[in-house]
C-alpha cells in the first residue's frame, strides 16, 4: 500500500508543479515527492520538510503553526504563509486528506509564489487543483482501510494480551490467521508509557471513531509504522499502569529472537509520536521491549515484561528512554511487587513529600552498597550530613541500616515507590 500512497503523491506533484508531501493526522511522514529538475532544489529543501523527511516528523512548533490555521477542520485547500519564528520558512498549500468526512491526513505543498494563481475557493474552478484534491481522497480512502484493519488486528491484540485465559485462543487463532506465516516467527511486544488516546476532532463526523479504529487505537500512527518499522498491530492497553493509566502494545516481527534491533527501532519512532507521554509534558514517556519469542502463545507474558521494562525506564531515566526487560536487574522484581501493592508500614513515613531529600539520601546510600564516603560524594554532602540525614531515617522508619535484612526492606520498597 505504500507503493500506491507514493504514487498519488507523485500524480499531485506533477498536476500542480510542486513539490508535494503526504503526512498522517499526527504529522509523521508517508511518503514524499518531488517535481523538476535541479532548479527546484532550493524549493524543495525547505527546512521544514527537510526535518519531516529525516527525521519523518514535524516539530511541535511547526505542528501549533500550522494547526492554528484549522487544517483539521478543512474541507478545502488552504494557504498558509510563511513562519521564519516557527522554522517554517516557505509558505503552503495544504491539502487535507479526508474521508467520509474524517481528515486522514494532510499533503503539503511547497509555494515559493509560483502557486499564487491558483483559486482555492469552493467549488474548485482550477482542474488542476480538482484533479490534486481527488487524488487526495483516494489517499483518504487507501488511509482509512487502512486504519480499519489495523484497528481490527489492534482488537486481536488486545484481547490476547488483556482477556482470561479461557477466552485467550480465539483471539489467538485469529490473529495467527491475519498475520500469515509471520505469526509463526520471532515475535517480541513494545510497551510505551503512558500514551493519550485521542477523542474524535470536532469537526468529524458521527461514526468517526468507528471509520479511524475502535476506541483507544493509536489512528493513523498505527498504519505508518507499520510500514516502516515492522510493527505488525498496534493497540492501546487501557489501565495497564498504576493508577488505571494506558501503555500501548506494539506486535514486532524480527529476524531472529537474537536480533531486537527491528522493536528499538519501532520504539524509538513510537516515543516521538504526539500522544507518548503525558499531556503536559510529551517527554515523559519511555518504552520496554520483552525478551523475543517465537509465535503468539507466550505473548501475554512478553506483555508483562514490556510493560515492566517501559515502567522501570520511567522510574529510573539511566535506563531508557527504551530499555529491555532482560537489561533492567532489579526491577524485573521490583515491577511485580509494586503492582497495586501499597508501600511497606515501616517505610510510608519516610515516602512523605516533606521527606524527599531523606529518601533519596537513603536511596543512594544503599544503592553505594552502604559506603559512606560514595554516598555522600554522590549526594554532594559531607560524611557528617550524610550520617545525620541516616539517622533520621531511622528515626521515621523503626529500621536499623546495620541489619541486612532491614536494608534490603527499605531499599526494594523506594526502587518499588518509584514505579507508581
Amino acid at each position: 500500500m505504500r507503493g500506491e500512497y507514493q504514487q498519488l503523491v507523485d500524480e499531485i506533484s506533477a498536476a500542480l508543479g510542486a513539490p508535494a508531501t503526504l503526512e498522517d493526522r499526527d504529522f509523521g511522514l508517508i511518503a514524499f515527492g518531488a517535481h523538476g529538475g535541479d532548479d527546484d532544489l532550493d524549493l524543495m529543501m525547505d527546512p521544514v520538510r527537510t526535518r519531516s523527511i529525516l527525521q519523518r516528523r514535524s516539530t511541535a512548533a511547526v505542528r501549533a503553526w500550522f494547526e492554528a490555521f484549522g487544517i483539521a477542520r478543512a474541507q478545502a485547500p488552504l494557504r498558509i504563509p510563511p513562519d521564519p519564528a516557527a522554522g517554517v520558512f516557505k509558505g503552503r498549500i495544504c491539502l487535507p486528506v479526508r474521508h467520509r468526512g474524517v481528515v486522514h491526513g494532510y499533503v503539503w505543498l511547497l509555494d515559493d509564489g509560483h502557486l499564487a494563481e491558483l483559486d482555492l475557493g469552493v467549488p474548485l474552478r482550477d482542474p488542476r487543483l480538482a484533479h490534486a484534491m481527488e487524488a487526495a481522497g483516494r489517499i483518504g480512502a487507501l488511509l482509512a482501510a487502512e486504519a480499519r484493519a489495523g484497528a481490527e488486528l489492534g482488537e486481536l491484540l488486545r484481547e490476547l494480551l488483556t482477556a482470561r485465559p479461557a477466552t485467550r485462543e480465539a483471539a489467538r487463532t485469529a490473529l495467527r490467521e491475519a498475520l500469515g506465516p509471520s505469526a509463526d516467527g520471532p515475535l517480541t511486544l513494545v510497551a510505551v508509557a503512558p500514551w493519550r488516546t485521542g477523542d474524535a476532532g470536532e469537526d468529524e463526523a458521527p461514526g468517526a471513531a468507528a471509520e479511524g479504529g475502535a476506541e483507544g487505537a493509536p489512528d493513523s500512527t498505527a498504519s505508518a509504522l507499520a510500514a516502516q518499522a515492522g510493527v505488525a498491530a498496534l493497540c492501546a492497553v487501557p489501565g495497564s499502569l498504576p493508577g488505571g493509566g494506558t501503555a500501548l502494545a506494539a506486535l514486532v516481527r524480527l529476524r531472529a529472537t537474537s536480533a531486537p534491533a527491528p522493536a528499538h527501532g519501532a520504539a524509538d519512532r513510537l516515543l516521538r509520536s504526539p500522544r507518548a507521554g503525558r499531556a503536559a509534558t510529551p517527554a515523559s514517556a519511555a518504552a520496554g521491549v520483552g525478551t523475543p519469542r517465537r509465535g503468539l502463545a507466550e505473548l501475554p507474558e512478553v506483555w508483562a515484561e514490556a510493560l515492566a521494562a517501559a515502567r522501570a525506564a520511567l522510574a529510573e531515566r539511566r535506563l531508557g528512554p527504551v530499555a529491555e526487560w532482560s537489561g533492567i536487574g532489579p526491577y524485573r522484581v521490583l515491577t511485580d511487587l509494586s503492582a497495586g501493592r501499597a508501600a511497606d508500614e515501616a517505610v510510608r513515613p519516610l515516602l512523605a513529600g516533606q521527606h524527599t531529600e531523606l529518601a533519596r539520601t537513603a536511596e543512594v546510600y544503599l544503592d553505594c552498597a552502604g559506603q559512606a564516603g560514595r554516598a555522600a560524594a554522590a549526594l554532594g554532602v559531607h560524611r557528617q550530613t550524610l550520617y545525620y540525614r541516616l539517622n533520621r531515617v531511622e528515626q521515621l522508619t523503626g529500621l536499623d541500616l546495620d541489619n541486612g535484612e532491614d536494608r534490603l526492606l527499605l531499599h526494594m520498597t523506594l526502587k518499588a515507590a518509584r514505579l507508581r
